[in-house]
């Protein structure tokens, strides 16, 4: 008999970073509404702690967590703290990321700060928050890590110029060495039944693209008149066979998916999960 999917998870624990907000949130309610336990990481304690309780409020079992995903002493304590709380953890979302510097809503061009961001939070961070939990999986030889990558890291959108500009280039790089990250992670710790894949969400109407929206308005005065939302659904629009935008909902869907049993033969992909924006 089949399993439901609100049992899809039942008696797995999980770990989620950038679990404060947006994709990260999503995650987090999605996993644990079919049976996961989570613990809730963010840099933003405040908004972990609300996903948690939000969670917990629902009938769920979740804490929050900070911890820097940066900083691998950091990243490794939170790791452990939810082994000691949950007995083991069997699923890891590396999810955590950033576009650039806080200035980059109105400029055309990546800097160094840009750089030096994505690189520490979506590169390196992510391969602190795997490093974390390698260990503890492979001692058990039980894993799922499901990577958060975007399909900007696969096939960038349109030709920069003037009126585009190319500030986020530095996300785009990162994005895709966390996708070949994810590569070569499962090749190296399939022996130890541990699947690694990467979810690269579309758009999603959360902060990160909000800011997205921001910068194109900024950059093109065309836009002046239009609202950041309007400048959104018009992307959407112009680039998405379905006609509709991702929800954080819809990545956690995938996600719970990707860490259950059922995908036990699935490891090292990355699924576009965008509407068909691209296609590969």
């Amino acid at each position: 008999m089949a399993t439901s999917t609100s049992q899809q998870l039942d008696g797995r624990s999980a770990l989620v970073t950038g679990g404060g907000r947006g994709i990260g949130r999503g995650i987090s309610m999605i996993l644990a509404s079919r049976g996961a336990e989570v613990c809730v990481s963010d840099i933003d304690m405040a908004g972990a702690e609300q996903v948690a309780a939000e969670i917990n409020e629902g009938g769920g079992n979740a804490f929050a967590a900070g911890g820097n995903v940066t900083d691998l002493e950091s990243i490794s304590e939170v790791a452990q703290n939810a082994i000691d709380k949950f007995g083991k953890l069997d699923i890891c979302v590396p999810n955590a990321g950033v576009l650039g510097g806080s200035d980059f809503m109105s400029r055309k061009d990546y800097n160094d700060r840009d750089w030096d961001l994505t690189w520490d939070v979506n590169v390196r961070g992510v391969v602190n928050t795997c490093d974390a939990v390698v260990g503890h999986m492979t001692e058990r030889k039980y894993g799922k890590i499901v990577i958060i990558a975007s399909h900007g890291g696969r096939e960038p959108r349109g030709v920069p110029d003037a009126g585009r500009g190319n500030v986020q280039g530095p996300y785009m790089v990162s994005k895709a060495a966390a996708i070949q990250w994810t590569h070569w992670l499962a090749m190296n710790v399939g022996q130890f039944n541990i699947n690694v894949n990467a979810v690269c969400p579309g758009r999603l109407w959360t902060p990160m693209w909000q800011a997205i929206a921001q910068n194109h308005k900024e950059l093109n005065p065309e836009l002046a008149d239009m609202s950041i939302r309007d400048i959104f659904e018009l992307q959407i629009k112009g680039t998405m066979p379905l006609g509709r935008e991702q929800t954080p909902e819809d990545i956690g869907r995938v996600v719970s998916f990707l860490a259950s049993d059922d995908a036990s033969e699935i490891t090292g992909q990355a699924l576009n999960v965008n509407g068909g924006a691209i296609m590969n």
